[in-house]
């Protein structure tokens, strides 16, 4: 047999083989892109209903959170308003815990210390080190009337956390996308909205880089696709065509998803405010499966299966994006479930249905991605070509 068709035989094979290892992701990989891997610790929000719960919305029993994860086999967990009867059922578990604190609480928290402490004595201190909470998000995207009282609330739970003897869990707080950012493409030009940039973000970058936390953003193509018609929805999506992808002229950096491009631009932000090595970690992501208006054409299950399956395997692959090879530390699906009884006309973004029925037809475990796959793939091929030319020979 010609050692060509011998070549192209066996890549046809093992292609077929092993579909898991080349279909992970559909981020082609850009020739800047390191070989080095760093695979994203990859989380999911859960929103418990508000206390006292309405009787249309019951709390779901916690036994039955830690099953839905069990069952995605998802180990980071985010709770936007944590119920401490949940913190404590993430006891002695492997599952790494988010927690928020509401905005409501800012301008308290900022004004006094043992505020920040008593919180922490309702949500931290009964259950940690046993429940494994990693990170306090002080607010979320206060950005308005609010900002003034963002970092003293900060480093009033930080000072708190200490003060307990406490010294491993990081405390931030989380920004959107659209709210802080100036422009994502090209994505070496993104920085810092002003006033905001110089008043609150900078002397916040500073006290994440003393105290090691990281720098903690929305971020949301499904948002920017809406609002730009210029984006194409297969690059919103993570899909592989051959004119899908946008090149940074500046940098001569090509960008294949949206993802990618929003990401670089806040990294080009933190460069530009001094703390370009600042870890970022998407606190939230990702794409509704019905939409809140008969506008939302795009809020679809199929568009959002694909997206949650593109974002799994292009953070699974471990390439990082064009500006940051190690890519983001944790990255934070948008939501475990869909909520029960909901009005007519809310977005549901669930990766479960609100019975806990699996929606989308995706592995979240394992490692394989384009990166590693397809180079781990051709190897191979090309080793079985050279073994059989030598036998032919």
């Amino acid at each position: 047999m010609n050692p060509l068709v011998s070549f192209l035989s066996f890549c046809f094979f093992s292609l077929t083989l092993f579909p898991s290892i080349t279909t992970a992701t559909s981020l082609p990989p850009s020739p800047s892109v390191s070989t080095t891997t760093t695979t994203t610790t990859l989380g999911v929000t859960y929103t418990s209903p508000p206390r006292p719960f309405p009787s249309s919305t019951p709390s779901l029993p916690a036994d039955r959170v830690l099953s839905a994860l069990s069952s995605l086999n998802i180990h980071s967990l985010r709770l936007p308003n944590p119920d401490p009867n949940l913190i404590r059922s993430f006891a002695f578990t492997n599952t790494s815990l988010f927690l928020s604190i509401p905005n409501s609480l800012l301008p308290p928290l900022a004004a006094n210390r043992s505020l920040a402490a008593r919180w922490l004595y309702g949500h931290v201190l009964p259950f940690y080190p046993r429940s494994k909470i990693s990170l306090i998000s002080v607010g979320d995207d206060a950005v308005s009337q609010l900002s003034p009282f963002l970092l003293p609330a900060i480093r009033n739970v930080y000072l708190a956390l200490r003060d307990l003897g406490i010294k491993k869990i990081s405390v931030s707080t989380t920004f959107s996308f659209v709210n802080v950012i100036t422009t994502p493409f090209p994505p070496s030009s993104g920085t810092f909205q002003e006033p905001l940039g110089e008043l609150l973000i900078k002397p916040l970058l500073q006290f994440l880089e003393d105290t090691n936390s990281s720098f903690l953003v929305n971020l949301y193509p499904y948002n920017l696709y809406r609002i730009n018609s210029e984006i194409p929805l297969g690059f919103a999506l993570f899909q592989e065509h051959p004119f899908n992808f946008r090149d940074d002229l500046i940098t001569g950096v090509r960008y294949w998803n949206l993802f990618d491009m929003m990401v670089d631009a806040v990294v080009s932000a933190l460069a530009v405010a001094g703390h370009e090595n600042l870890p970022v970690i998407v606190a939230e992501t990702g794409w509704p499966s019905t939409g809140g208006d008969q506008t939302e054409v795009d809020a679809k299950l199929e568009y959002a299966e694909m997206y949650i399956r593109g974002l799994v395997g292009h953070l699974r692959s471990g390439v990082g994006t064009p500006l940051r090879k190690e890519g983001v530390s944790q990255a934070y699906i948008f939501e475990l479930m869909d909520k029960d009884n909901v009005k007519q006309g809310t977005r549901n973004w669930g990766l479960l249905y609100a019975n806990m029925s699996k929606k989308y037809h995706v592995e979240f475990s394992g490692c394989g991605g384009i990166g590693v796959g397809r180079v781990l793939s051709m190897h191979v091929c090309l080793v079985w070509w050279l073994l059989v030319g030598c036998f032919l020979v």
